[in-house]
């Protein structure tokens, strides 16, 4: 991913924290036939620091888990607030009208090597925690116990588990800090005036940053 130094988020926390907030990730791996991508919901464990783990499951039919290759990292994305950057709100536009649109994001790029788990103990004791996680904000959470043991336990056969140890981690936080700052008021002010909890969120961003 091209990062110019003033759009690179490196701090691990804030990295995490968008995983955490937008768990869902574009998995990457290299395959027989070339590039296979997979989207998956995962969780993020700070350990072992500094950098941390990212745990998922696929279904055991996904040829995934069987056909990439180990000797190369695999790679998942995490896609943030992003959203279209109006030329129109930019003050300096009326100066000298040198200005164009442009696109607002913020991502995060987790590498590392793949490790397959069948175990069935760890997947059930994974799920548990994925659904608690978004079940959690629910007035009557919904419990994997609430379904047939034997229903589990078939449904934990047929999925199989990942589990990568991140090397590299990467942020590309691009929100506006490369403009003035009344472009950057603009664009604050131009995004909470649209709709939608993206525009919300990026305007949030470009004042956080840019304060």
């Amino acid at each position: 991913m091209y990062v110019p130094s003033h759009f690179a988020e490196t701090r691990v926390e804030v990295l995490h924290e968008l995983v955490r907030a937008h768990p869902f990730g574009a998995l990457v791996v290299v395959a027989p036939h070339g590039l296979e991508a997979n989207h998956i919901p995962f969780e993020i464990d700070p350990r072992p620091a500094p950098l941390g783990t990212l745990r998922g499951h696929v279904a055991r039919a996904n040829p995934v888990w069987r056909d990439f290759s180990p000797d190369v990292e695999a790679l998942v994305m995490f896609q943030g607030p992003h959203t279209y950057i109006s030329p129109a709100w930019y003050p300096t536009k009326r100066e000298h009208g040198k200005v164009v649109p442009t696109w607002n994001y913020a991502v995060v790029h987790a590498h590392g090597p793949l490790r397959v788990i069948e175990d069935r103990k760890w997947l059930r004791q994974f799920v548990d925690q994925l659904t608690q996680r978004h079940e959690a904000p629910r007035a009557e959470p919904w419990k994997v116990s609430d379904a047939p043991a034997d229903f589990i336990e078939t449904l934990t056969g047929s999925i199989v588990g990942i589990e990568i140890q991140i090397a590299r981690l990467a942020g590309k936080w691009k929100v506006s800090q490369n403009r003035p700052e009344q472009d950057r008021d603009g664009v604050t002010e131009g995004l909470r005036q649209q709709p939608g909890e993206m525009q919300e969120a990026m305007a949030h961003l470009v004042q956080k940053k840019g304060g």
